[in-house]
């Protein structure tokens, strides 16, 4: 049987899908164990200190050497804790944080699945995000982990919200919910111009929905202790810690899709056209990163009064207000895509 038959053939198929699928996670989990690396980097940077610098050259090897610790600690369970969903949760958040790269382009045709749903798709992924903290916060059987889950949960649910009207915004101007045709709506400009309000809103509100300072009540130490998983050690507590950062990386993969272009080069100007498009795109998603950590070491953490106000009386009516803004000049100028 030749190759292309084998292929064909449902165990053919199955395989590819996992080499696909392997093609994408190993390096998005190198890339999730270096962004801990560059955070303290860029942070001791800010801050006039050297940060790792003893474990291998330049302290490249830290992120092993805390992967080693994580795994030779001992995973404690609470007297009273719920133990199937104890476990459970941690699993959750860095399941639903690896699944959504499902439909995530890369480049034309580096997709695992080319869905005409994908944004769809995102947003049942990250809604389901809720779940992990929540039942984390509840089958830890404590008041502290509790209260830190119940927050966090508001503060997610409340700025998908914005964030969800901002992506309705860019759809309207796209006329599709696929991504990839969303990257190559902005061949001659990139969202990020016309849209500019919007963009500012969705990359803040990506802070709130990642748990990231200045947005970081969940962790809040003087008020709750260490937030939702304060019961938690060993590898139970990296897999959250690992779900934080990869959702760190999708959300600035989801903000370069969105409003910067893409795998596009800056506005289709030759002198950048001969980069390839994956370069673009991991640039892009480094240059998110890094004003991720820009932000940390700039912002004190906000009041949880000042969190709520900023989604709900600011955030929602610009994007409202945008939104409708924006389907009126469309409508008016006869620039409404047909589908």
């Amino acid at each position: 049987m030749s190759m292309s038959a084998f292929l064909a053939t449902p165990l053919g198929v199955l395989i590819l899908t996992l080499v696909k699928a392997l093609l994408f996670l190993v390096p998005l989990l190198i890339g999730v164990a270096y962004l801990t690396y560059a955070e303290r980097k860029v942070l001791a940077a800010m801050q006039l200190r050297k940060g790792p610098n003893v474990v291998g050259p330049f302290g490249l090897f830290q992120p092993f050497a805390d992967a080693i610790k994580m795994l030779m600690k001992e995973t404690i369970l609470p007297a009273g804790a719920n133990r199937g969903l104890f476990l459970l949760a941690p699993m959750l958040t860095f399941a639903l944080a690896m699944i959504a790269w499902a439909v995530i382009p890369v480049n034309p045709g580096w997709v695992n699945a080319n869905i005409n749903v994908g944004i769809l798709y995102l947003f049942a992924i990250s809604s389901l995000g809720v779940y992990g903290v929540i039942i984390a916060g509840w089958a830890s059987n404590s008041k502290y982990a509790f209260l830190g889950a119940l927050r966090s949960a508001a503060q997610m649910v409340s700025y998908e919200v914005s964030m969800g009207f901002v992506i309705v915004t860019v759809v309207l101007c796209v006329g599709s919910l696929n991504l990839t045709a969303v990257v190559e709506a902005q061949r001659n400009w990139w969202f990020c111009i016309p849209l500019f309000p919007m963009f500012v809103v969705f990359f803040i509100s990506t802070l709130a929905e990642t748990n990231r300072p200045p947005f970081d009540l969940p962790e809040g130490e003087s008020e709750i202790v260490a937030g939702f998983f304060v019961e938690y050690s060993s590898m139970s507590f990296a897999l959250f810690f690992l779900g934080e950062y990869a959702n760190m990386i999708l959300m600035s993969a989801l903000t370069t899709i969105l409003f910067l272009g893409g795998w596009l080069a800056p506005f289709g100007l030759a002198p950048f056209t001969w980069i390839p498009g994956p370069v673009w795109f991991i640039a892009k998603i480094c240059f998110c990163l890094f004003v991720f950590l820009w932000v940390r070491a700039t912002f004190p953490r906000y009041r949880y009064d000042q969190l709520m106000r900023l989604g709900w009386k600011v955030f929602l009516p610009l994007s409202l207000f945008w939104l409708v803004l924006t389907a009126g000049v469309l409508e008016f100028a006869g620039w409404l895509p047909v589908t």
